[in-house]
């Protein structure tokens, strides 16, 4: 007996190809790929699967069993469980008569996979690769409805019965099983088809009711700001009747946050006017506003009055010490109880502070602030034109000023500390205490200026200017810092008052002290005076030589100096360089007049030695002041309009023809004329000239017999070389030099003489009067080197001469000293 094993697995070469079943494939693993089966779920499907794996042969089969072994019919079963795949092996061996010519079918768990073969033996050997395996008799199988063969086709089964019988049945079976998966893929078309139009009439029912929930939330939303919007007009109603109710008032609790809320509602409807009705709920609330600002100005008019009611009765119950009403009044009533005060409108003027951006609240703060300045000046005035009125009667001016300004920089800081209790955050604009401290200054102004204006001693004007200057504006307002900035206006107009009438002062100094200045006879007395002066100095001692040293000064000179030094610190830059420049040019005009009128009384050396000591120390003493002296004037020349006019006059130009340089406009215009003076440079070139003339001077003095000899010497020279060569002159002039009247060797030797004389007995009283005048050694020597020169170069030039002219002993009848001796003799001079 032939055995046949079926071979493992399922191969894919005997699968059919109808349509029917590739469909139901395909839907089979659609199928599972949609519905996967979790890790717990796949776990109990294995799990069940080893639990049947052995299960027994149903009881019928084992009876048949038993009774086929009696027959002879031998049936074997191997079971076999791979370790590595599960899969259990079956083999049915039956040798049965019956079962000649059968043919097998296997039907695996894969549905719809068949593996058919046949043999002519009758032993059919079957294996099953599955984890359960159901056998079935050939009669059992066709007493079973064809719904049973659908059943069993889904689990695992072996069916055996005729070739012949088979091939019809599986035809029949598999035309039935055809038709009825293609109904079912029908079936399956049309339920996916209503699945896809539920599922499109869902996506849209879906679709719908998002968008009216979309839609919702936009009502929800649209119907929320249409009622944020209009709360703001609702808040009309509710305002009015708050703000109308008898019992509100400013103290009130709803008061600020009404107020605040009124606000709200204004700036809404100030910036949306597209809504209806906008300017009307506008108007309305501009209305209630206005009543409840004009509430919180009352109420801070009521509150000051009270307040300067109470210090009021204060002042008069302690009015008969007026010590006491001006001293501790201003500290403890005045102040105190306007702080008091203070504490009871903070919340009102801090709110008012606060929105002081908008137009409506800087109103009403301006006017509490000139309320409080109002009530403020009631009180404080009196206590101040007391005081400066004290100060008026007993004090100086300088004294007043000092005075004047410190009460007045005291009780400006006060006010403004008291001030910053009311307005915290208006405090650090001064302007806003102007209405108060304005008046306070002009009462101190009012006192100061007829004073100023009758003031007519200069140093009381500088001191003033040292006082407004350095002390207050300089120090004082600078160390208390902002709260004195109010003041600064008064004292500044105070100290330009004072530098005009300084000014004025020191113009009138210059014209009549120094322009003007008529000398003494003994500011004129020269020499004399600077010889008592010497004699003076040295029975005194050094100490009070150098104070005294400017009191030997010609007074314009002083003066001069005095005036500048005043000046120079209490005068702006520009006014100064004014007066320094005419101050300068007058007093070296006058020194130059008194120079003339000494000349006069003593001598002309003299004069010159004057005019140059005070011009020397006049340039000494103005080099310090770092500025120019020189201005520069302009003047208008109307000089050449006569040409004009006459030209006019006889036709031949026109007043009316504009085109021409000789128009009315034109001829009438006027030339500006600049010129500059430099008083400065002007009192360098005195001081030049005067040395020059000195120099000259003192030269004639000694060597002017030399000088005159060798004039006529070149003039004979000059003569005899001007005279034709083929003329014969037989004149004086023709004979030698030593012939000549004028230079014959005792004329020289006479002048000589003169001129050793001059260096022996004139030469040291101008030295002398040089040291009289010119204290400074090296002053003395830049004065007497040209004089030295001049005089060597006389005697320099005769020698010359006489080595030219004269012979060997002649020129020792001369003797004639030379220049070395001269110039050592000249030395000794210094």
């Amino acid at each position: 007996m032939a055995t046949t094993t079926a071979p493992t697995g399922s191969g894919k070469s005997g699968v059919p190809k109808s349509g029917a079943i590739s469909k139901g494939y395909n839907f089979t693993s659609t199928w599972e790929q949609n519905a996967p089966l979790t890790e717990q779920q796949q776990a109990a499907i294995v799990a069940l699967s080893h639990a049947v794996a052995e299960r027994p042969l149903p009881a019928n089969l084992a009876q048949e069993q038993v009774a086929r072994q009696e027959n002879g019919l031998s049936i074997s079963a191997k079971h076999n469980v791979a370790e590595d795949s599960g899969v259990i092996k079956t083999v049915l061996v039956n040798t049965n008569e019956r079962y000649h010519e059968a043919t097998c079918m296997v039907v695996t768990r894969s549905l719809y996979t068949f593996d058919l073969f046949a043999d002519d033996d009758w032993v059919i050997q079957l294996v099953l690769h599955s984890e359960n395996v159901v056998i079935l008799p050939q009669d059992k199988f066709r007493e079973m409805p064809v719904e049973g063969h659908e059943r069993l086709l889904s689990y695992f089964c072996l069916v055996c019965f005729n070739k012949k019988k088979f091939y019809k049945w599986f035809a029949e079976l598999e035309a039935a099983m055809k038709s009825e998966v293609d109904e079912t893929l029908e079936l399956f078309n049309e339920l996916q088809l209503q699945h896809q139009a539920v599922a499109t009439k869902t996506k849209t029912l879906h679709d719908a009711c998002d968008r009216l929930l979309m839609e919702k939330q936009k009502l929800i939303e649209f119907a929320e700001s249409l009622r944020v919007k209009l709360n703001y007009f609702d808040e009309l109603e509710n305002v009015a009747t708050s703000f109308y109710s008898p019992s509100m008032n400013v103290t009130h609790e709803n008061f600020l946050p009404l107020l605040k809320r009124l606000d709200e509602c204004i700036s809404y409807v100030e910036s949306n006017p597209q809504y209806a009705e906008c300017n009307v709920y506008l108007v309305k609330f501009r209305q209630l506003q206005s009543r409840a600002l004009g509430m919180i100005r009352s109420r801070v008019l009521s509150v000051l009055k009270n307040t300067s009611s109470q210090v009021h009765a204060a002042i008069r119950s302690n009015a008969g010490n007026k010590a006491t009403v001006s001293e501790g009044v201003e500290a403890s009533v005045i102040y105190v109880r306007f702080k008091a005060a203070a504490n009871e409108l903070k919340p009102v003027l801090e709110e008012i502070e606060s929105r002081k951006l908008r137009k409506e609240y800087v109103q009403i703060l301006t006017e509490c602030h000139k309320l409080y300045c109002e009530q403020r000046l009631l009180l404080v005035k009196g206590i101040v034109q007391q005081r400066i009125s004290e100060f008026a009667k007993k004090e100086a001016l300088p004294s007043l000023t000092r005075s004047g300004c410190a009460y007045l920089m005291q009780v400006c800081q006060l006010e403004h500390q008291l001030f910053d209790h009311f307005f915290p955050s208006s405090a650090e604009d001064v302007s806003s205490l102007a209405p108060l401290i304005d008046p306070l200054c002009t009462y101190l102004y009012d006192t100061l200026r007829p004073k100023l204006i009758h003031e007519a001693n200069f140093d009381i004007l500088c001191e003033l200017v040292d006082i407004l200057k350095v002390e207050v504006l300089g120090e004082q307002l600078s160390r208390r810092g902002e709260s004195l900035v109010g003041l600064r206006p008064t004292f500044e107009r105070i100290l330009a008052d004072v530098h005009e009438r300084l000014t004025f002062r020191a113009r009138t100094y210059i014209r009549d002290e120094i322009a003007n200045y008529l000398p003494t006879d003994d500011d004129l007395n020269y020499p004399a005076k600077l010889e008592q002066s010497t004699e003076t100095k040295l029975e005194t001692s050094s100490s009070d030589q150098n104070l005294d040293v400017s009191r030997t000064w010609f007074p314009p000179l002083e003066r001069t100096i005095s005036c500048l030094s005043k000046l120079y610190r209490c005068l702006e830059s520009a006014v100064f360089t004014g007066l320094a420049q005419e101050v300068v040019e007058v007093c070296s005009s006058s020194i130059q007049k008194a120079s003339k009128l000494i000349a006069k009384r003593s001598s002309t050396m003299d004069a010159q030695l004057f005019l140059i000591k005070y011009l020397l120390i006049l340039r000494e003493q103005i080099a310090p002041f770092d500025i120019e002296f020189s201005v520069t004037h302009k003047e208008l020349d109307f000089s050449h309009l006569l040409e004009h006019l006459r030209r006019i006059l006889r036709g031949q130009a026109s007043l009316f023809d504009w085109s021409r340089s000789t128009s009315l406009a034109r001829t009438l215009s006027p030339r500006v004329l600049e010129s500059q003076i430099d008083a400065k440079k002007d009192l360098e070139k005195s001081l030049k000239a005067t040395c020059e003339e000195f120099i000259m001077s003192v030269t004639k003095l000694v060597v002017d017999p030399m000088l005159s000899f060798v004039t006529k010497v070149t003039a004979v020279k000059v003569a005899l070389s001007s005279v034709s060569q083929n003329q014969k002159v037989e004149s004086a002039i023709n004979r030698p030099l030593k012939d000549q009247a004028f230079a014959t060797p005792e004329k020289v030797a006479e002048l000589v003489q003169k001129v050793s004389s001059a260096i022996q007995q004139e030469l040291p009283g101008v030295m002398s009067k040089m040291k009289l005048y010119l204290q400074n050694p090296s002053t003395r020597a830049i004065l007497f080197k040209p004089i030295k020169t001049n005089i060597v170069e006389a005697h320099v030039q005769v020698q010359s001469l006489l080595k030219s002219e004269y012979s060997a002993d002649e020129i020792h009848t001369v003797n004639m000293v030379s220049a070395q001796e001269l110039q050592s003799q000249l030395d000794s001079l210094l």
